[in-house]
């Protein structure tokens, strides 16, 4: 059981990880943080927090998914709040992280906006962020402050395991990028591996051409860091059926699922998709309901705060990781 400081510690929420923290302070013993959001006639958010927290070591959680935007100005200024109420300390927990997709110039005339949002968070005075599963790495450096990178490794591969152990598992890459991970979660849970060649054409469009590896007659796994209109994941199912496969099943640590992706994962050949609840699935997911398993990180995450708060090392989270994408 986690050490306790309640008088010191605080733990406050978005309106977009409600669920998520209350699950958090239910695993520290702790009441969630007395603070609450609305919204003027106009659309400006309000934000008050309903108890003193001068001196306090304070997080505020939010995760930055659809609407993003909206998400992400609550966060600023939830962040803002505390610093103007005197928290000693300010750590920003986002187990989703809008824009880190944006990390980089593939081309002219574009901007960086995952450094653009890092610049905003420091701006906006938190003191330390915790983000799980960055779809890059790099995107750490982004920010001049310190920043723990939590990976949901440890929480899919419990859930995976059982797979493993019924045997004839093979890890699919659904994309040559994710070679890295997929790659380690076939060595933690000792199964076959195979990689397929993805070109895309077009920002929510695919093709799949080739699979480098066996998969006839194998229990398909394909691990991603998100599942966003789920075209990738969709058409990876289906080419490796078509090659002989005996089942497929997704994993990935974020279920973002916009646009086409839930008629996608419908139809497609995957009986099962397991997601993290760092974006909740709620009512928007009911569509998949027979398909899809939310699984929580609240201990992962919890086990990071307590340790980030009793200045203790957050290396051991890390002993089942399987890194980052890139």
């Amino acid at each position: 059981m986690p050490e306790r400081d309640a008088d010191n510690l605080k733990i406050f929420c978005g309106r977009a990880s409600r669920s998520l923290t209350e699950r958090i302070c239910r695993h520290l013993s702790i009441p969630l943080g007395q603070g609450h959001t609305d919204l003027f006639p106009d659309g400006e958010v309000f934000v008050k927090i309903e108890e003193d927290v001068r001196g306090r070591d304070c997080f505020i959680v939010q995760s930055t998914h659809n609407p993003v935007n909206a998400h992400l100005m609550e966060l600023l200024i939830y962040i803002d709040c505390l610093k103007r109420a005197s928290a000693s300390r300010i750590t920003a927990v986002i187990p989703y992280f809008g824009y880190a997709r944006q990390d980089r110039k593939d081309e002219g005339r574009v901007p960086i906006t995952a450094k653009l949002v890092a610049n905003l968070i420091t701006a906006a005075g938190a003191d330390r962020v915790v983000c799980m599963d960055l779809h890059a790495a790099q995107i750490q450096g982004f920010f001049d402050l310190p920043v723990d990178h939590l990976n949901a490794s440890p929480v899919l591969l419990d859930a995976l395991q059982p797979l493993a152990d019924a045997g004839n598992l093979c890890i699919v890459s659904p994309d040559v990028g994710n070679v890295k991970v997929a790659s380690k979660y076939a060595q933690k849970l000792n199964a076959d591996f195979a990689i397929i060649d993805k070109r895309r054409t077009g920002s929510d469009s695919v093709e799949m051409a080739n699979i480098i590896g066996d998969v006839k007659g194998k229990q398909v796994l394909m691990v991603d860091d998100m599942i966003s209109t789920a075209g990738t994941i969709c058409e990876a199912a289906k080419l490796v059926m078509q090659h002989g496969a005996k089942d497929v099943v997704a994993a990935a640590t974020h279920g973002v699922f916009v646009g086409l992706a839930l008629e996608r994962i419908k139809d497609a050949p995957i009986s099962k998709v397991y997601v993290t609840d760092t974006i909740p699935c709620d009512r928007r997911c009911e569509p998949i309901a027979d398909k899809l398993e939310e699984l929580s990180i609240a201990e992962l995450l919890g086990d990071a705060i307590d340790r980030i708060h009793h200045n203790r090392s957050v290396s051991s989270l890390f002993r089942r990781d399987t890194g980052a994408k890139r």
